[in-house]
């Protein structure tokens, strides 16, 4: 009689470890496409998502395109063809995807946005992000303190620069940044000298910092021989980084000519570093763990037959359909929060940023 017994309690447990084994194995794959590895953001966003999405139980592919658009399609094609279930996709160009994504959706994959909208397509289920309007607001409110321009001084002098136009995102954070410094330039407290203004004049394809690097040069040389810059907008530290690069070599930050207030994005350890320093004044911190949490906490919905926790139906029209978002709300860090907010946060150590 034991050994009956046995034998059905061995037989009850290695057929629950098989209904386990393939509960698991049909969680997964989920296919997670990134931009690019020379921003060390898009590389914490990945192995964030690995690891939440391992920890449930998920097998994950991801794939990094170096900022080339057809590798990126060939990838996000690659993992349609391998029967992925679920895509997450932080698109090079947001608006080349359209043909790859119908593919998905006649397979039944599900495509979760991740960071930059996918536009002209119908087949974005949903989109995960930061409040990118609130982006540009922070980074135009910073420079709006530090140049005391609520308490009525100016005229300062100010260069805009403005991210990628293929990213949807960059037309958030430009937006929102001129709503904060509009209305100061319009008043003439701020002066564009180079009258550089909209995205078609100050974006800046891929976010390269070389590329900001140049036209700060190109600027500096042709509108700034006679006078002093006294604060740059730019929505990304990897152009900060060139934008300051540029500032000293033309004698900014040495002698009697102080370096500008310059603005930034992603709270990327270089960039800390300036900040620190004192050459870089702001940058705005998203944290990529609370947005990979909420991209898998919207894979596992999707995949287990819900709906996902969406706070946004009306802001982020693609094109074809309002897609259903999260926004996280990103946090504007000075020098004088650093380590509070991102050491004491845990999502730096303090021997990283000396």
């Amino acid at each position: 009689m034991k050994l009956i017994k046995t034998l059905l309690v061995a037989t009850a447990l290695g057929a629950f470890a098989l209904v386990s084994q393939a509960q698991a194995e049909g969680k997964g794959p989920v296919g997670i496409s990134m931009p690019t590895k020379t921003s060390e953001r898009w590389i914490a966003d990945g192995d964030n998502m690995v690891k939440q999405l391992k920890e449930k139980g998920y097998d994950t592919d991801l794939q990094y395109a170096d900022d080339d658009i057809p590798n990126q399609l060939a990838q996000i094609e690659n993992m349609i063809t391998k029967g992925d279930k679920v895509l997450v996709i932080a698109a090079i160009d947001g608006t080349t995807l359209a043909d790859a994504l119908k593919e998905a959706a006649s397979k039944g994959i599900k495509i979760i946005a991740y960071d930059r909208l996918i536009r002209n397509s119908e087949n974005v289920d949903y989109y995960a992000t930061f409040d990118n309007f609130k982006v540009g607001v922070q980074q135009a409110g910073s420079l709006e303190t530090a140049l005391g321009l609520k308490d009525g001084k100016g005229p300062f002098n100010v260069e805009l620069f403005g991210g990628s136009p293929d990213d949807n995102n960059a037309f958030f954070f430009y937006n929102g940044a001129m709503s904060v410094l509009q209305p100061y330039i319009d008043s003439k407290k701020l002066v564009v000298q180079s009258g550089q203004m909209g995205m078609d004049k100050v974006g800046t394809l891929r976010w390269d910092g070389a590329v900001a690097q140049a036209r700060m040069d190109n600027l500096l040389s042709a509108f700034y021989t006679d006078k002093k810059v006294d604060a740059v907008l730019s929505p990304y530290d990897g152009l900060s980084r060139g934008i300051i690069a540029s500032l000293k070599a033309a004698g900014y930050g040495s002698g009697d000519k102080a370096i500008p207030y310059v603005s930034g994005q992603d709270a990327e350890v270089a960039s800390v570093k300036l900040i620190l320093s004192g050459d870089q004044y702001s940058t705005v911190y998203k944290d990529t763990r609370e947005l990979a949490k909420v991209t898998v906490t919207m894979v596992d919905a999707v995949l287990g037959g819900g709906k996902p926790e969406i706070n946004d139906t009306k802001t982020y029209d693609n094109g074809k359909k309002v897609v259903p978002s999260y926004l996280l709300n990103p946090v504007l860090v000075l020098k004088a929060d650093v380590q509070k907010i991102l050491v004491d946060g845990g999502y730096y150590k303090a021997d990283q940023l000396k």
